[in-house]
């Protein structure tokens, strides 16, 4: 091992991957091999929830700022585009799929989405505690009605 992971980690995977091809297992940087196997699905995770957090923010001000609606098509784009490519994780990554029905990281999603259509609405103090459609709304073709003040 010449390269240090420390100082220059493209650098470093490139050295890795000779090596592995190369078979000298032996100057294997196992360690940190096994940090950059690990980093990859915590980043397809961490896409995968920020996905959902944007379709999530954009389904709330659809639901609260209909006037807005007809303004442009950006909000229908960014809800449709969302849903196709956390399909698309879907597919490529089963593994995700036991989030969608795992409360604590739903909690987590919602949190993310409701704090990021607060900050793009400014509406304060209105959006639901929880999420309060279905995994099947979320992702399929359905739109929230307008909300009612009550």
């Amino acid at each position: 091992m010449t390269i240090s992971y420390d100082f220059d980690v493209i650098a470093w995977a490139n050295e890795q991957a000779a090596l592995i091809r190369a078979g000298r297992f032996d100057l294997l940087d196992i360690e940190h091999i096994a940090d950059e196997i690990e980093d990859v699905g915590r980043s397809e995770h961490r896409e995968f929830k920020s996905r959902m957090a944007v379709l999530l923010a954009h389904l709330l001000k659809w639901q609260y700022e209909p006037s807005r609606r007809v303004t442009g098509k950006s909000w229908l784009r960014t809800i449709n585009g969302q849903r196709r490519d956390i399909q698309r994780c879907l597919s490529k990554h089963p593994s995700l799929k036991p989030n969608l029905s795992d409360s604590e990281w739903w909690d987590s999603v919602w949190i993310d989405a409701a704090r990021q259509a607060e900050n793009e609405t400014g509406l304060i103090d209105t959006f639901p505690d929880s999420c309060p459609w279905s995994t099947d709304q979320v992702l399929g073709d359905w739109f929230p009605q307008e909300h009612s003040a009550t």
